[in-house]
């Protein structure tokens, strides 16, 4: 078992990795099909048997499992390792396993600057920052270890700006402690920490829910602490992106050699420019009465949309502040292949005329409780702060895609 996972440029790499604990080799499973001039769809499935082949029968059990609504559902943004999710870990994999379960990843998601496959793999980094940071906390709790920056108003990658309030309204949604939900089928135990909770880019958990084919219907589901990402894939195209939830902790930090990373800052900028666009009257229109803790479609709250949509109805927004929405949703929408996120987002610019714009608390996205949210007739984006966890003197972001038709590729219904 490996004894760490440690991002590297373009990849991970395994420290102390050995093939099976005890020196015991699991039997060999069979071989399945690789096209290596595949595209689309047909690549994704490529990639997903290369990886398989590397592994061994059982590992191969830990990873394909039933396309079920309990292991669909099974996704969390707590750091809960393999209690709350199905899958294997990135932590038992081999140099080897991890590069090619890295090559899933980057053939599956977006290519786009900090967004897609660079977003998944800064998330994973963040998560070793945390990582660091808790193991060289001080006896307060406080770490020793800080990032360089955190979230401000003002659209850029960096800002100085610390949390200057905490919500003080009941707020209708709350940050949660423990997973709920069903647990996944598939995996082996949680995590290293308290209640089984560890933060790191090893206990970050693949799926393949069902075999990955051209013609079936099958999803692909990764995921851990701050990251969930269900791509549903039926008769060789992508039925579903969504849901992917993203947060990060810290929003930004600078790595050893110098480049600082806010996985975050392209979300978090399109929001505040559409933010920042609305007059006083439009903004009066889009303010929610509610105080929001958590965003409001997070794990275990599938298919849970309000009835009533809420905010400023984005026709009656300028054609600038109606690009500036499109612009907003784009981040979330780009996890999926460049190609599935052009079709989804024509569907949204359809839909923008239907489509709501919201915030509660302040549109800085800087303090405890600040909230925006984006819902139309398909698309539901949601963008929270909450006061930090390990970093506790800044705020962090939690954040959900969803799509009110799409969810899970429309296998399951939500009723």
């Amino acid at each position: 078992m490996a004894a760490g996972v440690t991002l590297a440029v373009g990849g991970f790499a395994a420290a102390n990795a050995s093939t099976i604990a005890g020196g015991t080799k699991a039997a060999s499973a069979a071989k399945r099909p690789v096209d290596k001039n595949a595209k689309g769809v047909a690549a994704v499935v490529s990639a997903a048997n290369a990886f398989l082949n590397t592994l061994d029968s059982d590992q191969q059990a830990s990873t394909v499992l039933d396309f079920s609504q309990a292991n669909a559902t099974a996704w969390s943004n707590l750091p809960c390792g393999s209690s709350c999710r199905p899958g294997i870990g990135f932590g038992t994999l081999t140099d080897d396993q991890l590069a090619s379960a890295e090559h899933v990843l980057k053939v599956a998601l977006g290519s786009g600057k900090d967004t897609g496959y660079e977003h998944v793999l800064q998330t994973l980094e963040a998560d070793d920052v945390l990582a660091s940071a808790e193991a060289t906390s001080s006896a307060s709790g406080a770490p020793t270890a800080e990032p360089t920056d955190s979230a401000t108003a003002e659209p850029t990658d960096s800002a100085s700006a610390e949390p200057t309030a905490s919500d003080s309204a009941a707020p209708t949604s709350t940050a949660t402690d423990l997973p709920t939900g069903a647990p996944p089928s598939g995996g082996p135990g949680g995590g290293g920490g308290p209640g089984g909770f560890s933060y790191g880019s090893g206990s970050y958990y693949l799926a393949f829910l069902g075999t990955p084919s051209a013609t079936g219907t099958w999803q692909l589901h990764f995921g851990g602490h701050h990251l969930a990402v269900d791509i549903t894939y039926k008769d060789g195209k992508v039925a579903g992106a969504s849901p992917f939830f993203t947060g990060v902790e810290p929003t930004s930090w600078t790595a050893d050699d110098g480049t600082t990373y806010a996985p975050l800052a392209k979300f978090r900028d399109g929001l505040l420019k559409l933010t920042g666009s609305l007059s006083t009257d439009q903004l009066a229109k889009a303010e929610l009465s509610q105080s929001f803790g958590d965003v409001l479609l997070g794990p275990s709250q599938d298919g849970k949309f309000p009835e009533t949509k809420q905010g400023i109805k984005v026709s009656e927004l300028s054609s600038q502040q109606q690009k500036l929405v499109l612009a907003a949703i784009h981040p979330w929408v780009a996890d999926v292949d460049d190609a599935t996120a052009a079709q989804l987002m024509k569907t949204y610019a359809k839909e923008l005329s239907e489509t709501y714009v919201a915030y509660s608390g302040g549109t800085g996205l800087d303090t405890q409780g600040d909230y925006v949210r984006i819902d139309g007739p398909s698309v539901w984006v949601e963008f929270v702060c909450q006061n930090g966890v390990v970093f506790r003197d800044q705020i962090h972001y939690h954040t959900v895609y969803r799509d009110h038709t799409r969810d899970y590729g429309s296998e399951f219904s939500f009723s």
